[in-house]
């Protein structure tokens, strides 16, 4: 008779999550939405059902223009001072541990449904390192997402670095003494894990390192250099009194940019702010492209139009020039974005992230040209400019693609029933 383990395995990722279990060690992947077994981790805020919409049916009250507030990214906020503050959501304060917490329910409760079992334990992935040039942050972020899993009904949770859990998942493409490395390119961060194939030992782990940088950086970066600018990002502003001029202050753009802080500029401060700006450009038409973003929270329709402008920048097969389309802003307004262009937008980022692949290769004592097997997961293992520096970077290495999106819940459902072992 199948025995199906108690322990649910979560990939709770900052753009996609996942969950699964194993029935006789074999991976099964729950669908959390219809069809589907990835979700993507959003939530929209419904201020007229006052209600949480979760996954793709949050874009879509999103993208509908429904009255409310949407979220994306949260995982990014881990560690940070951010995850305590409150504030006042569908008539009460929540601050995002609560919020995070109610997305894992909801994953939870799917699971649940789905399987007719209820899950008291979870093997959660994990990030190599949530920050990776902050230690006490980094540290603070794995008590927080513990918090979280407790908030969200669950009585134990254990954590596994997500390429240790991509390497179990792809164990199958070594043969025995080959040495794989883990490319693991999230929405968030960049992991990889050194790994041998030890026959049927199974496989050794040498050693796993992260950085800090991943696909939400990548549209972060996209829309600083393409899309900001053209909402006064470096433009000049007139003093009140005299002749002289100063740059528009940055952080607006900055915070604009990033996924994760979107909802935090839609304040009547920050409105007040930019239509003192817009008073005193020197170029006032761009910063009342700003002044529409914020009046009318289009911060994360643009982010979305940055993030197709990119993946169409990233297909070869693309039918037409790529571009970001801010139509949504101003009737007519495009960005170019020729892969070229993205390419050199994206190089110093995927430099960085090659070096700390090579870098964990010589922390593990072994040479780059010792690599027998790259394997690329997760969303963002697929732009062109992180393949060409990885490639590089480990010249000798074949090349192997998992499953993108589900890699690492996968390898997570199989560890799960061996997690709670010893108790």
């Amino acid at each position: 008779m199948a025995t199906m383990s108690p322990t649910l395995g979560i990939d709770f990722g900052t753009s996609n999550s996942a969950v699964g279990y194993a029935v006789d060690g074999v991976p099964h992947l729950i669908n959390v939405e219809a069809g589907q077994n990835t979700l993507p981790t959003a939530l929209f805020f419904d201020n007229e059902e006052k209600r949480i919409i979760y996954g793709r049916g949050a874009q879509e009250a999103l993208i509908g223009g429904d009255d409310g507030r949407y979220m994306r990214a949260l995982k990014s906020l881990l560690g940070t001072p951010l995850m305590r503050e409150s504030r006042v959501l569908l008539g009460k304060r929540m601050d995002f541990i609560a919020i995070v917490a109610s997305f894992l329910a909801e994953l939870k409760t799917k699971a649940e449904r789905a399987t007719g079992q209820q899950f008291d334990r979870a093997l959660s992935g994990r990030p190599v390192m949530f920050h990776s040039a902050d230690p006490a942050r980094d540290a603070q972020a794995l008590v927080d997402l513990t918090e979280c899993y407790t908030q969200a009904g669950f009585k134990q949770v254990r954590f596994m670095p997500e390429p240790e859990a991509a390497a179990l998942a792809n164990r199958a493409v070594l043969e025995p003494g080959d040495l794989g490395l883990i490319v693991d390119i999230g929405g968030g961060t960049s992991d990889f894990t050194l790994f041998r194939q030890e026959g049927d030992a199974g496989i050794h782990i040498l050693a796993s390192k992260g950085v800090r940088i991943g696909g939400t950086d990548f549209d972060r970066e996209l829309s600083l250099q393409h899309v900001m600018p053209h909402l006064g990002m470096g433009s000049q502003i007139k003093h009140v009194f005299g002749d002289e001029t100063h740059a528009a202050p940055h952080a607006v753009f900055a915070d604009l940019a990033t996924w994760q802080k979107i909802p935090f500029l839609y304040t009547r401060e920050q409105r007040r702010a930019v239509e003192d700006l817009a008073k005193y450009a020197v170029e006032p038409k761009l910063l009342n492209r700003l002044q529409r973003v914020l009046e009318d929270e289009l911060g994360h329709d643009m982010a979305f139009a940055v993030e197709a402008g990119k993946i169409a920048a990233n297909d070869p097969d693309a039918s037409a020039p790529p571009q970001i389309d801010l139509k949504i802003v101003e009737r007519g307004l495009t960005v170019p974005l020729p892969p070229a262009m993205m390419a050199a937008s994206l190089a110093q980022m995927a430099t960085e992230i090659a070096q700390v692949a090579t870098d964990l290769t010589a922390q593990a004592e072994v040479k780059p040209d010792a690599v027998t097997k790259l394997i690329f997961v997760g969303g963002s293992s697929l732009m062109g400019v992180i393949d060409r520096a990885m490639r590089d970077a480990f010249p000798q290495a074949e090349l192997h693609r998992g499953a993108a999106m589900t890699a690492i819940v996968d390898g997570l459902a199989i560890a799960a029933p061996h997690a709670f072992a010893d108790g």
